[in-house]
């Protein structure tokens, strides 16, 4: 939906600083629902989330910004170290859940959780943007066929165009606890669209299960229940990951595998080092220089890339 960099307000904190797309932000209804989805989700408040700090809908391009937080996202940690142990699965299935228990509870649905939507950091795992999907369902772009979302990551009833509640985000972290485990996806392999329309049809072709490791079968069972009223809510789930993980949810010293620890820490430490002297006082991404900025009561400092040296 955007181009994110990396800014700082006028007291030198970092933030993540979402530029969104042009297509959206030309269309007039997806500037209204985006307004009141980012209102919305200034109000979720709670433990691993990453706030909404500041926004403007008025400007040629609308933008969103929020609190940074330099670690790694899980799909990058995936593909850089593979699947994590199991009490790190636990720990992160239940820190998420609870996260996703304050969304729920502000009346917002993520609706777009997949690995890449979930950072890691050296204090746990932290859920990131939540409720903004929901902006785009109806611009012209969903009109005409496009899909919002992340077709493997989906729960039937949003593949299925249907009402999506809170228990569709309950599905989708259940798929990234399968995949955050063992690298495998539930619905076996194939394209995101062939595994979109498996998930779609699962009342008929149900995810094979049997290989994954026993103690995350029940997790899996009750989180990926073709029907949502049979799923598990985040309160229990967060309380079944605390039990399986054998510690507290938020006990993170040494929570995550020594490596990707090291490299968590490396970017934390780059993210500390204050910004670079400027004579300007706000700046507009380079991909966009003739656009008139306005707005920005909060980013002071020229946006960089969102990505910290490794």
């Amino acid at each position: 939906m955007g181009t994110v960099y990396l800014s700082h307000t006028r007291g030198g904190q970092p933030v993540a600083f979402k530029v969104i797309r042009r297509e959206y932000g030309q269309d007039p209804e997806f500037r209204r629902r985006f307004e009141h989805e980012v209102q919305a989700a200034r109000r979720v408040q709670g433990y691993h989330l990453v706030p909404v700090v500041d926004h403007d809908t008025a400007g040629p391009l609308p933008w969103i910004a929020s609190a940074f937080v330099p670690g790694l996202s899980l799909a990058d940690a995936l593909a850089a170290y593979g699947p994590l142990p199991l009490p790190a699965v636990f720990q992160l299935i239940g820190c998420t859940a609870r996260a996703l228990g304050s969304i729920h509870g502000a009346d917002v649905v993520h609706r777009d959780l997949k690995p890449a939507n979930i950072l890691l950091g050296s204090t746990g795992p932290y859920v990131i943007d939540f409720g903004i999907a929901r902006a785009a369902d109806v611009t012209q772009l969903t009109r005409s066929g496009g899909v919002i979302g992340t077709p493997q990551y989906m729960s039937p009833e949003q593949a299925l165009g249907e009402r999506v509640t809170a228990a569709a985000d309950v599905f989708s972290l259940g798929l990234i606890a399968a995949v955050a485990a063992t690298g495998r996806h539930p619905y076996g392999e194939g394209g995101a669209t062939a595994l979109a329309v498996r998930i779609a049809n699962t009342e008929r072709t149900a995810p094979d299960l049997s290989g994954y490791p026993a103690p995350l079968r029940p997790l899996l069972e009750r989180t990926l229940a073709a029907d949502p009223a049979a799923r598990i809510t985040t309160d229990e789930l967060a309380v079944l990951s605390e039990r399986a993980a054998g510690r507290a949810l938020r006990a993170f010293d040494g929570w995550l595998p020594a490596p990707l620890m090291e490299r968590i820490a490396h970017r934390e430490a780059a993210a500390a080092r204050p910004p670079e002297p400027t004579t300007t006082s706000a700046a507009a991404p380079p991909t966009e220089p003739d656009a008139h900025w306005s707005g920005q009561p909060t980013v002071s400092a020229p946006p960089r890339p969102v990505t910290p040296p490794s």
